[in-house]
């Protein structure tokens, strides 16, 4: 615990330096800002970049192995039941959230921000096109597993692993068994890694807090202060009820399982990125008690099904938009919203500022001018902060539930 502490005190002071950092160069070297930011991007892009290295082995390897160890066919159905419950709950909730509090706070009304040229939401715009369900369905099932693990896509990576860990479970021990402990082991080095990358953490949150703040200043926070004070207010709100049930289920245990998770939610929090902690929340849950098999089920799932700060955000920002050009939509209308967003949202994990890309699709089709998207583009970065750590939030809780709903929570601590 001591080392995860000074890591935690590491993380602390690189992101108050960061600030710092790119204050500084904003204020004092308006000129060199550009090329100073993208020098020290280049810190966060190696910590991002070590952490994407492992994610695909390790979401296959553990996956594949979680399923094979269940052997039993009925478990694997109850536990993925219970978690697909669980992500479609959250996700309504959370887009429920979005909408009520969007429309209570009105702050596309408060702002009166400009309209913006299109021109920086132009490669969004593009990207949005192509969105239909041949599209949907090609992200879900992989061409190639080769192709899946090259590209990161975790979702095809998953739906591979549960088809190859359900055909293990069905083969018998004697066939099964060395496949099963050669990828325990690969898991185990991988995990291993995940300790050595971590101690990097500081350095990518330096890196990119300093270009954000070097680029746009401490203007960026003023401007839409409104925005932000909305957003994270509303986050604030689906943090009680994620915690509020977390308590309900976990009891006292709740408590310890935030103190174990706040490393990997700082770094979500400052590097915008949930995908960059899933090899230290695989740690970090397995310590807290939740068995192994069940982490290694349910965490990749959920990443794929379970964003609930993404899916709040998506209400929010459709409907600021729609505030912004004055354009009223009726309850009919953002329930239907609220629905379409539910399901095109659950294919794309993965997909770079898939928050975004959905939102372009769900202003085109409701009318809303989809160019709107430039308006929040630049505050994206920290709006991006809450919902990935929301997100981690959001699986933690989701792997431990059903953890101790099957009956498999330690309560002393789990073994790696």
């Amino acid at each position: 615990m001591k080392g995860q502490n000074k890591l935690f005190i590491a993380i602390v002071v690189a992101l108050i330096l960061g600030v710092a950092i790119g204050g500084l160069v904003h204020v004092s070297y308006p000129e060199s800002a550009e090329s100073f930011s993208k020098n020290i991007k280049l810190l966060g892009t190696v910590f991002i970049r070590l952490v994407q290295m492992i994610i695909a082995p390790l979401v296959f390897t553990t996956l594949v192995v979680g399923i094979a160890k269940m052997s039993d066919i009925k478990m694997i159905g109850r536990v993925g039941t219970k978690a697909m419950l669980w992500f479609i709950s959250a996700s309504l909730v959370s887009l429920f959230i979005g909408l009520m509090l969007v429309n209570w706070l009105e702050p596309g009304h408060v702002t009166k921000l400009p309209i913006q040229d299109a021109a920086s939401a132009e490669e969004l715009l593009k990207t949005s096109k192509g969105f239909s369900m041949e599209d949907f369905v090609k992200h879900i099932i992989p061409k190639s597993l080769f192709e899946a693990f090259a590209t990161n896509e975790v979702l095809q990576i998953v739906v591979f692993s549960i088809m190859f860990g359900v055909a293990l479970a069905n083969m018998g021990e004697e066939y099964s068994q060395p496949v099963i402990k050669l990828f325990d082991i690969i898991a185990h080095g991988i995990l291993k890694m995940v300790g050595y990358i971590m101690w990097f953490a500081p350095l990518g949150v330096l890196g990119a807090i300093a270009a954000v703040v070097a680029t746009n200043g401490f203007e960026i926070f003023k401007v839409y202060a409104i925005y932000l004070r909305d957003f994270f207010f509303a986050l604030g709100i689906l943090w009680l009820a994620l915690l509020l049930v977390g308590y309900l289920i976990l009891g006292n245990r709740l408590f310890e399982l935030l103190r174990r998770i706040k490393e990997p939610l700082l770094i979500a929090f400052s590097t915008t990125s949930s995908e960059a902690v899933f090899p230290k929340l695989v740690e970090e849950l397995e310590r807290f008690g939740c068995n192994n098999r069940v982490v290694s089920f349910i965490l990749p799932l959920g990443y794929s099904f379970n964003l609930d700060g993404s899916m709040m955000y998506m209400t929010f920002a459709s409907i600021f938009i729609a505030q912004i050009y004055g354009i009223e939509m009726t309850i009919g209308q953002q329930i239907t919203m609220l629905l379409v967003l539910m399901l095109t949202s659950k294919g794309i994990a993965g997909v770079p500022r898939a928050s975004l890309v959905i939102i372009v699709a769900t202003c085109s089709m409701f009318g809303i001018p989809p160019e709107g998207i430039a308006l929040i583009l630049p505050i994206d970065h920290f709006c991006d902060m809450g919902r990935s750590m929301t997100n981690v939030l959001g699986n933690a809780l989701a792997t431990s539930a059903v953890s101790k709903w099957e009956g498999q929570l330690d309560n002393h601590g789990g073994n790696l």
